[in-house]
This record gives C-alpha cells, sequence and structure tokens, in this order.
C-alpha cells in the first residue's frame, strides 16, 4: 500500500476591507444579488459575482424548486450564464456569499460538490485557473487561486 497525501493551500482575509478592490466590488455584488435568492424551502441564500476577462461582471443567487433536483445553485447559475451570454470570455473571478435566514453564517461557506464540478469543467475548457473567493454572511474570506484546490481529483473530458 502507498498513501497519498494531498496539501491545498487558501488565503485568509479578516473582513471584506481586507481584499484587494476588484474583489471587494465583487463580493459586494455577490452579498446584493444573494438577497434576490429564491430559497423559500431551505432558507439559504446564496449570490455569486463573476468577473470576466471582457470586463463583465456576471451575477447568479440560489433558485429552488419544491422538486429539489430542479433547483438551481447560485455558483452555476451564473457560471452557465456567462457560457450563454459570453461563450469566449474567461472566468477571471468568482466571489460567494451564503447566508441563512434562520442562523447567522460566520464561517465562511465553499461551493457544494455540483457546483465544485460545474466550476472544474469552466476552468478545464477555458484552460486557466478561477480565484474563488467565498465567505459566510459575516466574517472571514477564503480564497483558493484554482478549483483544484476545493477538488483535488477533478473528473474531466480525459477520463472519457
Amino acid at each position: 500500500m502507498k498513501e497519498i497525501n494531498i496539501t491545498t493551500r487558501f488565503s485568509a482575509f479578516e473582513n471584506i476591507e481586507e481584499l484587494p478592490n476588484d474583489v471587494q466590488l465583487l463580493m459586494h455584488e455577490a452579498v446584493v444579488v444573494r438577497k434576490n435568492a429564491y430559497a423559500p424551502y431551505s432558507k439559504f441564500r446564496v449570490g455569486v459575482a463573476l468577473l470576466l476577462d471582457n470586463g463583465k461582471i456576471v451575477l447568479g443567487s440560489n433558485q429552488e424548486n419544491a422538486a429539489y433536483p430542479s433547483g438551481l445553485c447560485a455558483e452555476r447559475v451564473a457560471i452557465f450564464q456567462a457560457g450563454a451570454v459570453y461563450p469566449k470570455a474567461k472566468i477571471i473571478k468568482m466571489a460567494i456569499s451564503a447566508a441563512s435566514d434562520n442562523n447567522t453564517t460566520a464561517a465562511p461557506i465553499p461551493p457544494c460538490g455540483a457546483c465544485r464540478q460545474s466550476i472544474a469543467e469552466y476552468e478545464y475548457k477555458q484552460e486557466l485557473p478561477i480565484a474563488i473567493y467565498f465567505m459566510g454572511e459575516i466574517g472571514a474570506i477564503y480564497k483558493s487561486d484554482s478549483l483544484k484546490n476545493l477538488l483535488p481529483f477533478m473528473f474531466d473530458k480525459n477520463f472519457l
């Protein structure tokens, strides 16, 4: 047997004001769009702002459905919107903010597994890592330089 150790590296910021100016703007956009989430079942709202290489910012919020699998997470709403409207643009940075209607989320909330796989697809497609900043409602923000930190054994088209 052989043991495999995987290490990842994240940057941690204490609050939004500590972020670079362009990321502060992106995170503020994520916080605003989070309030547009349609989350009557989970009461968990997520907002995402993407910065594209053409300078455009694309927003997304989670959209739930009584038939749970029919809803869509904020990350995928934003990514798929970017792919539909700006198919040749590359996603440079992603800001994610998550909050619960029931309690304060003070820890950074990363993307779910399905969203990680969707982000992985776009990193692979564009041959460029996506910087991912994520936070709860308040508190620290974590930055990953690439989805590979969150999903080290990525599944991509090379396996097909």
